[in-house]
């Protein structure tokens, strides 16, 4: 799956989680989320993307949410 598609699809789970008037709910929500539903590869090419870039597409709450919550991200199914 090329980057672009990841960064777009963890965009649209970022758009739903920011209603959530609980910040730090709605971060563990993306990452969980990112755990539950994106294969171990999906995550490390995200993972890949954010080390690599300095600048990213991906919405801020979306980067706060995998660097508040990485290792759960990296762990197994």
């Amino acid at each position: 799956m090329d980057r672009q598609n990841l960064v777009h699809m963890a965009n649209q789970i970022g758009i739903f989680f920011e209603a959530m008037p609980d910040r730090e709910e709605a971060l563990l929500g993306i990452a969980d989320h990112l755990h539950k539903f994106w294969e171990p590869r999906m995550r490390q090419a995200l993972l890949d993307y954010m080390d690599a870039e300095k600048e990213t597409e991906l919405r801020p709450i979306v980067v706060s949410a995998i660097r508040a919550h990485r290792s759960h991200m990296l762990t197994r199914q």
